[in-house]
């Protein structure tokens, strides 16, 4: 990410830019340039706190560093409405719906079964229950949570189907 100045407004380019326009001018082909090149124009790093996360951080206003000469972005901690209740309870639920789409794939067995009686192959069964195993597992993790923090940068385990 770089940025740069122009009589006090900064520009902020998340990727390199083909062109940009300085207080010396427009420039173009900038993507060939080397970090010297750049720099004499005004065009430098833009620097972001590596703890920053997006789930629960925002990013502040972009500004220079002078000490460092690069632009930051300082991180912000988010603030929720909800309850810590009340993310658990959308995390879970969440979580129940993407499980419950990974079931609807070998809900047909089921069915056929219901019908016909035909058995459900042992893997498939296995499978099933591995899902609802982790759907519990999840459940209990995401519960004994104590921040909101905690709950919104909880990752969900992946399983293999």
């Amino acid at each position: 990410m770089k940025a740069v100045n122009n009589n006090g407004v900064i520009t902020f380019y998340s990727s390199l830019p083909e062109k940009f326009r300085s207080s010396t001018g427009v420039h173009l082909n900038v993507k060939n340039w080397s970090d010297e090149q750049m720099e004499s124009h005004g065009l430098f790093d833009v620097v972001i706190d590596e703890s920053y996360d997006s789930r629960i951080h925002d990013l502040g206003e972009i500004y220079w560093d002078v000490a460092n000469t690069v632009f930051r972005k300082d991180i912000v901690a988010k603030t929720w409405e909800k309850t810590l209740e009340e993310l658990k309870i959308q995390r879970i639920n969440n979580y129940k719906n993407h499980i419950g789409n990974q079931l609807s794939k070998t809900d047909w067995y089921v069915i056929r079964q219901a019908d016909n009686s035909e058995a459900i192959p042992t893997e498939i069964v296995d499978e099933r229950q591995a899902l609802r195993d982790l759907t519990v597992q999840v459940e209990t993790e995401i519960n004994e949570l104590t921040t909101k923090e905690q709950v919104l940068t909880y990752d969900f385990p992946s399983y293999e189907s």
